[in-house]
């Protein structure tokens, strides 16, 4: 270079690497990534909270409200346990199939930011249960704690792991009863857990199929179990399921309550309902998130909502 000559800005060789561009994440991504993370799509397994209205014969009363405002609380919490859940298992779930492109997973939620939406969500849903009732608050509470420990390690404990599920499920249906101050049946709770235990044991051996070899390295706790084992473990829970739910509509205590021998004719929607996810569970290797699937299947979503019906014009009608 000549003396005196101003120096020219360097430029970019093959020995030099090349300008990395720095984005942050748009405010639009952020909140899509926030309600993906929330699984909207899971929030019908919060339609049990309603289990306690409708058999109650208050679903067309003012206690119908409160009903709604306790579904719309855990929805909240469930999704506070979903992003937990999501930061608990982001490494592993970087190496499954799908739930890598999870917004914790993939990175398009940091860890902080899920976090500490997830303590917004329970503190605010929490505050809000109190103010309807404190059994209710009480029972969201052990269940945002249960849920929690299921996210931190009982999923990893055999058996248990399926039961926690279960319990998850009565929790919100005894929540429910106990927000508008109505008692609800022991036979529903038992349905309720059965038929979310047969839920779980579907999810779970859908999983085993699914990832094959590399079942254990994604969830652990499938080591424990065995394809055989579930299979057999699904038959018990499907006919315990119908047994018991058969006999509720049965019982002299179910027939003086709503004054009606009606409620049987409603079993062959809840057979058929079984039926077809045991046929999507085996034969169309679906089942890994029922919730989703009762959204995508149409003759599954048309049977729960003729059985819906039919239950509603039994109990209010004839």
């Amino acid at each position: 270079m000549r003396p005196g000559a101003l120096a020219e800005p360097a430029t970019s060789s093959g020995s030099e690497a090349p300008a990395v561009e720095v984005r942050t994440p748009s405010a639009a991504s952020v909140v899509a990534a926030v309600v993906v993370s929330l699984r909207p799509r899971q929030w019908s397994k919060n339609l049990f909270v309603f289990a306690g209205l409708v058999f109650a014969e208050k679903l067309f009363t003012p206690a119908a409200a409160v009903a709604l405002g306790a579904f719309a609380i855990f929805c909240g919490l469930s999704g506070a346990i979903y992003l937990l859940n999501d930061v608990a298992d982001r490494e592993r779930d970087q190496r499954h199939p799908t739930k890598r492109h999870r917004p914790v997973a993939a990175g398009r939620l940091g860890v902080p930011a899920a976090v500490g939406l997830a303590v917004a969500l329970i503190v605010v849903g929490l505050a809000a249960s109190a103010a309807i009732d404190w059994r209710f608050a009480f029972t969201a509470a052990v269940y945002v704690a249960l849920l929690s420990a299921y996210s931190g390690w009982l999923k990893h404990v055999v058996i248990v792991d399926v039961l926690v599920v279960a319990i998850g499920f009565v929790l919100r249906a005894v929540a429910g009863a106990l927000a508008i101050d109505v008692e609800i049946s022991g036979w529903l709770l038992i349905c309720t857990i059965l038929i979310a235990l047969f839920l779980a044991l579907g999810k779970r051996r859908h999983e085993f199929i699914m990832l094959a070899g590399a079942a254990e390295r994604h969830r652990p706790i499938l080591h424990e179990y065995s394809e055989a084992l579930l299979d057999q473990m699904i038959a018990v829970v499907t006919a315990s399921t119908l047994t018991a739910y058969a006999l509720y509509t049965m019982s002299p205590e179910t027939v003086a309550k709503f004054q009606t021998h009606w409620l049987p004719a409603t079993l062959p929607f809840v057979l058929y309902g079984i039926f077809r996810y045991l046929y999507l569970l085996y034969r169309k290797q679906l089942g890994g998130s029922p919730a989703e699937l009762l959204l995508t299947d149409r003759p599954l979503f048309i049977n729960a909502v003729l059985w819906i019906a039919a239950v509603l014009v039994i109990i209010y009608a004839l």
